[in-house]
């Protein structure tokens, strides 16, 4: 059988083979503490589930419109237009079967084959996958570390800017570091998008996953709303990763073209989810406001054991469920100096598990420092306590 040639250009999620290596693991009878996959514990509020089982009884369990329930749309565009000051209506909203649709959906709709995509590096490794496959030349850009956060390397960014390039990729709370960007980062941005007349994909998945602040969107600065598509996820806020209910948010124009791909692709997302969506909209906000709580005491528990590690310091970020800590001293002083080995041992010797640089992309030329990824939302306070004792204890010798 010969597969078509695309298909060897197409990534994958490499942190589902960590998975697979923990759950090997646990089957041997050892306990593993599961750092590595960015999943929640955690139940999906009440409200939204009742709602979603009324909806079934209620007969809503056959296709529904290719763009979305309309209610669910004009909800969806009157919140996002209050939390990122851009004016959204119905029209601007197509919801999908999930947030990653989106990633494709774009490129589908805007590159051509050879043109240069700007991708963060760390970063979610399914935007160069989807650049690649659908013959685009994903061109990545990076990360500095700072004393509170990561910040994106914006004169790196615009020296890989070229005369094909057509898009960004713009993942702020991002995953794996956890990163946002400042008021002046995002203003960088729209200058060079201006610029150079790019196109952005805003992926916003943990847009309201914070414990700090206020989220802010690129859509908000003046010229960008006509130039940006939100990735928008229910995943995370309502808890709802397993019901897979996204929507892709920007011009009409877009819009159009994406509501046409969804006719193509799966003719429509899941009915009766979308009116448990709605009630996660509109409906008491008691059980999503807990969820923040509960993220939020993990967050600092876990940042608070990292950094008393020899050898490890992580940064403290405001959104999102991801930390990056650099690793560079604890890898040195235990004499692993390769990622998968360090990454293997500590799982065999400690039961904590977790993901790597190597999971989010390439390192870029010049890297000298060390980084692995730890989710804390699929992962209760005590074993968080008790797996990073062990870590302390293996790292320290």
């Amino acid at each position: 059988m010969k597969i078509a040639e695309r298909v060897a250009r197409l990534g994958t999620e490499t942190a589902f083979a960590v998975s697979a290596e923990a759950a090997a693991f646990a089957a041997q009878g050892n306990k593993v503490y599961p750092f590595h996959l960015g999943d929640l514990n955690l139940k999906t509020p009440a409200n939204v589930m009742a709602a979603g089982i009324k909806a079934m009884q209620d007969g809503r369990t056959n296709y529904c419109a290719n763009a979305g329930v309309p209610q669910l749309r004009e909800i969806l565009a009157d919140d996002v237009s209050a939390t990122r000051s851009a004016p959204y209506a119905m029209e601007n909203v197509a919801i999908q079967p999930g947030g990653k649709p989106t990633i494709s959906k774009f490129f589908l709709t805007l590159m051509n084959p050879g043109d240069e995509v700007l991708y963060p590096n760390p970063g979610y490794p399914i935007y160069e996958s989807q650049i690649e496959f659908h013959g685009g030349k994903a061109v990545p850009y990076g990360y500095i570390e700072g004393k509170n956060n990561f910040d994106i390397d914006t004169d790196m960014l615009e020296s890989q800017i070229t005369p094909r390039t057509r898009l960004l990729v713009l993942n702020d709370l991002q995953n794996p570091t956890g990163a946002e960007c400042s008021q002046a980062e995002l203003e960088k941005i729209a200058e060079l998008v201006l610029k150079y007349d790019l196109l952005v994909l805003c992926d916003e998945a943990y847009f309201d996953m914070r414990y700090e602040g206020t989220s802010k969107s690129l859509v908000s600065l003046p010229g960008m709303a006509e130039r940006c598509v939100i990735l928008y996820t229910f995943s995370k806020k309502f808890v709802m990763t397993g019901w897979r209910l996204g929507a892709t948010i920007g011009p009409k124009e877009i819009i159009d073209v994406i509501i046409k791909l969804n006719v193509n692709e799966e003719s429509c997302s899941n009915h009766f989810v979308q009116y448990a969506a709605i009630e996660g909209l509109t409906g008491n906000q008691t059980e999503t406001r807990q969820v923040l709580k509960t993220l939020k005491a993990r967050r600092d528990l876990t940042v608070d054991l990292l950094n008393v590690i020899e050898g490890v310091n992580c940064i403290r970020p405001n959104a999102t469920f991801y930390l990056w800590p650099n690793v560079t001293g604890a890898m040195q002083k235990t004499g692993l100096t390769n990622y998968d080995d360090f990454r293997r041992t500590v799982l065999q010797e400690t039961g904590v598990s977790f993901c790597t640089r190597l999971h989010f992309g390439r390192p870029l030329e010049g890297e000298d420092n060390c980084y692995i990824r730890m989710a804390y939302s699929g992962i209760n306070p005590p074993e968080i306590n008790e797996g990073l004792g062990k870590l302390k204890a293996f790292i320290e010798g």
